[in-house]
């Protein structure tokens, strides 16, 4: 009763409209992640080990300590308020816990990995451009799972009124 008396119906479908315009601009942020990545790099080892070690023939210079650690500082930030912002939504759905749990968990280690992945290969070893491949391709496929669960979530919702 106290859901129609204080207006919190009308309420609920504003919010969840705000929700819907800023997981729009998260796909494109999503979409631009991935354009970025295949501007520099492709999905072969060769490609990422040139990108992080720099080439020759290419005139590629090798990445910098001091410009990996600007990117990966903001990378940090940037990619944690995001994951918590959607997760954060994902909780608040009606899929499984057991789903809730499995993507937190790949979502918030599929991004460690991937900013880790280019460390990886510019300070230890070029053979990590495998893992920066996989991260890469985890986080992508993670991150838009999540948005799917959490668009399809609120469509649910809106139709259910």
């Amino acid at each position: 009763m106290r859901y129609f008396v204080t207006g919190e119906q009308q309420r609920k479908s504003l919010l969840n409209t705000v929700v819907l315009m800023f997981l729009g601009y998260i796909v494109l942020l999503w979409l631009s992640n991935g354009l970025m990545y295949f501007h520099h790099m492709t999905l072969m080892p060769e490609s990422v080990i040139s990108y992080y070690l720099g080439s020759e023939e290419n005139f590629i210079p090798p990445r910098s300590y001091q410009g990996m650690l600007e990117v990966s500082h903001f990378h940090l930030f940037a990619m944690g308020m995001l994951i918590v912002t959607l997760t954060h939504l994902m909780l608040m759905t009606d899929v499984s816990v057991r789903l809730k749990i499995w993507l937190n968990s790949l979502i918030y280690i599929s991004a460690l990995a991937d900013e880790a992945g280019g460390w990886l290969v510019r300070f230890v070893h070029p053979l990590f451009a495998y893992f920066k491949i996989g991260a890469f391709i985890l986080l992508e496929f993670s991150l838009a799972a999540l948005l799917i669960v959490i668009i399809l979530s609120l469509i649910r919702a809106r139709t259910q009124k």
